[in-house]
């Protein structure tokens, strides 16, 4: 059984003045793609074709073009699938992830985008006892090498690689594939030597260039599949009286159940509204640090509303209107993060 982490974590304190403290979290977010509850292993497949070597590998060497540049691709899409498979394990969400060693292509034509077909992902479901596939099925890489000499005697060099990439999610019963998801995004290396040989030891060589980026691109499409933390800021109101100060301390020791008890008295006797929706704000966000999010959204609202009522267009008035924003996304989310760990 899949057991879901739905409580947030707090991870770092931050001061910024005496009014407010900014605070980095770490937020459960579901995965893209949802998997029926019966897949527990995955075998990722390298269902691509390599470019050639002369193709999408530029190097100018002093502005000039070289015409022997090249690179191969091969091990790069090996990488992605290796890389891929081992953040999707990394989570603990599958029982296993296997990785299918063999292509699964045999023709030439890398530039096209060939799905699996069904009897295919039968057959290697079967042959590796896996409930599901994650193939990639497109890689392509865009390489550009600049080498220049500079006036003070040294060289410098830049290397960009561009990824462009296609991956599917399988089921061996589905005629078609689950989902599919496109990926594009690049890596960059700047370094400087003293010469042409130190600058190309600092440098990655072409193909350790494409397959640095092809383990890039490998762990960026992991939460695509599997629940995933992500970071966020969030911040609560401090002020001078010892009311404040005793919450403030309950919150900076994590204790959000004695905060919200003190902030909540303190709404309860403060009349000014601006003060009202400060504390109303800290409310929500005790609400969403112990998982009740449909309590923290009603906080947030309230706060919202009595700054709306000033006419308030401060940068508090802007902080919970998005506050409430991310409240009603992480509801929706957690709805689909409990069906992905099945609980109801």
């Amino acid at each position: 059984m899949k057991n879901a982490l739905l409580l947030t974590l707090l991870v770092v304190i931050l001061s910024s003045c005496n009014t407010i403290n900014y605070i980095n979290i770490e937020t459960h977010k579901p995965a893209e793609i949802t998997f029926p509850s019966r897949v527990n292993t995955i075998l990722i497949v390298n269902n691509a074709v390599p470019q050639p070597e002369k193709v999408g590998y530029e190097y100018k060497y002093m502005n000039a073009t070289q015409d022997t540049a090249r690179a191969k691709a091969d091990s790069a899409l090996f990488d992605a699938g290796r890389a891929l498979g081992l953040a999707i394990l990394e989570t603990d969400y599958f029982s296993d992830v296997r990785l299918f060693n063999e292509s699964t292509r045999t023709d030439d034509q890398y530039i096209t985008d060939k799905k699996l077909t069904k009897e295919t992902v039968q057959t290697l479901c079967e042959e590796t006892q896996t409930d599901a596939i994650i193939s990639i099925d497109r890689l392509l890489f865009d390489m550009t090498k600049v080498v220049t000499a500079m006036p003070n005697g040294f060289f410098v060099g830049f290397i960009n690689v561009k990824i462009a990439g296609v991956i599917r999610a399988y089921l061996p019963e589905r005629n078609n594939s689950l989902a599919t998801v496109f990926l594009n995004d690049s890596v960059f290396w700047a370094e400087e030597g003293g010469s042409l040989e130190e600058l190309n030891a600092y440098l990655p060589s072409p193909e350790n260039a494409l397959r640095e980026a092809a383990k890039y691109i490998g762990e960026l499409a992991s939460p695509n599949f599997v629940p995933h933390w992500q970071n966020e800021m969030r911040w609560f109101y401090t002020g001078p009286t010892t009311e404040w100060k005793r919450a403030t301390a309950y919150a900076n020791t994590q204790r959000w159940d004695a905060a919200e008890s003190v902030w909540l008295s303190m709404f309860e006797k403060i009349t000014n509204e601006k003060n009202k929706a400060k504390i109303a704000s800290n409310l929500a966000f005790a609400k969403e640090m112990q998982g009740d999010y449909q309590e923290a959204l009603k906080w947030a609202e309230k706060a919202r509303d009595f700054f709306k009522n000033k006419g308030d267009d401060s940068k508090d008035a802007n902080l919970l209107e998005q506050y409430v924003i991310v409240l009603k996304e992480r509801i929706k989310e957690n709805k689909v993060l409990n069906i992905q760990f099945e609980e109801t």
